[in-house]
């Protein structure tokens, strides 16, 4: 179990992204935990110079959909990367496990085939709604941030 702010990153080594698009595509699905996310996105893009009217939200139901959402956004918006924003949390039944798995795949599988465009996984998967929280915003820093850097240092080292 980490005791850590996992969202601690040297500043110096974000290049700059002055005149870069980003997408978010965000969950509507545990909301609270995937807003939150999504803001510390946003305002990390911001800080290292994606303007915000370069910064385009799209919501879709669950998880399961930011597959179909980051195609869409591949397909339709010029972008210098897309992040998938979700939040899937262990329940009583096997459907976390098949939900999970396939998000991680099929993200994962998006992103191999897109050469331009790198596509980063900003999926919370956890046991809890208190991990869930402890990580998009909490104790545990915010996997928003954690996949706007991502996303910057990709775009800094092989985007167009």
């Amino acid at each position: 179990m980490s005791t850590t702010n996992l969202s601690n990153y040297d500043p110096t080594t974000i290049p700059d992204a002055t005149g870069k698009r980003v997408a978010l595509v965000v969950s509507e699905w545990n909301d609270q935990v995937t807003n939150s996310m999504a803001q510390g996105a946003i305002d990390t893009l911001k800080e290292y110079g994606v303007r915000e009217e370069d910064i385009l939200v799209e919501y879709v139901p669950g998880s399961f959909e930011l597959i179909y959402g980051c195609n869409r956004m591949l397909q339709t918006e010029e972008l210098d990367a897309i992040l998938a924003i979700g939040c899937i949390v262990q329940g009583e039944t096997p459907h976390f496990d098949y939900l999970s798995q396939s998000v991680a795949v099929n993200l994962g599988k998006l992103n191999a085939d897109t050469i331009d465009v790198p596509i980063i996984f900003g999926v919370l998967t956890t046991n809890t709604m208190e991990q869930a929280t402890d990580r998009s915003g909490g104790k545990h820093g915010n996997k928003g941030i954690e996949a706007a850097v991502t996303a910057l240092k990709l775009i800094g080292r092989f985007g167009r």
